[in-house]
């Protein structure tokens, strides 16, 4: 880990602040025009998910993150623990359940990105690709002619998470989600 200024700041840098990894999400340089000049910034937890607001005095230094994206996929759960498997080396982790993003989106063989911290190769999270295409497993039967009003019913996935759709999906059809929100997309095609 490295230090920088404040000067250095720019959106999607991680840093370090009271022990916990932060990415700045929005900064501000502050000119007053009584007082020291300082950097207003937006930071999103990495782990821990929270949104700050925080003022830096302009100069101020703070220690730098280097965080990297992988690409593995996930094997299976076993219990509360979630197997993965790099795409090239093959190497395989472990990680509990409540390091894993938006599990109940996760089939076995998805495609997921593990967050790495270089500095100490400690694996931050995995989150799922931000759309999945699957398979609808349980949902009331279609009624022709039933799209005209635009209403929706509650569908089960291949993964066992509930996803609400259009009133036309039927048991069988594959569908797009988008795993960041769990709002049905379209209709994919097979």
């Amino acid at each position: 880990m490295g230090r920088i200024d404040t000067s250095d700041f720019k959106n999607g840098l991680n840093i370090l602040l009271d022990g916990q990894i932060y990415t700045i999400v929005e900064f501000q340089h502050v000119k007053p025009g009584k007082g020291g000049a300082f950097v207003r910034t937006k930071l999103r937890g990495v782990e821990n998910e929270k949104n700050i607001d925080k003022t830096f005095r302009s100069g101020e230094s703070v220690e730098s993150v280097r965080i990297e994206r992988h690409p593995y996929q996930f094997l299976y759960k076993e219990g509360s623990m979630y197997h993965f498997m790099h795409n090239e080396t093959y190497e395989q982790i472990t990680l509990e359940e409540s390091r894993v993003e938006k599990h109940e989106y996760l089939v076995d063989g998805e495609q997921c990105e593990l967050l790495i911290n270089v500095e100490n190769d400690k694996v931050l999270y995995a989150e799922p690709p931000a759309q999945i295409t699957t398979t609808v497993v349980e949902t009331d039967p279609g009624l022709r002619g039933d799209t005209a009003q635009g209403g929706t019913k509650p569908a089960v996935i291949a993964s066992g998470a509930t996803v609400t759709v259009p009133l036309f999906i039927n048991i069988g059809e594959l569908i797009r989600v988008d795993t960041r929100t769990g709002e049905y997309i379209e209709r994919a095609k097979s």
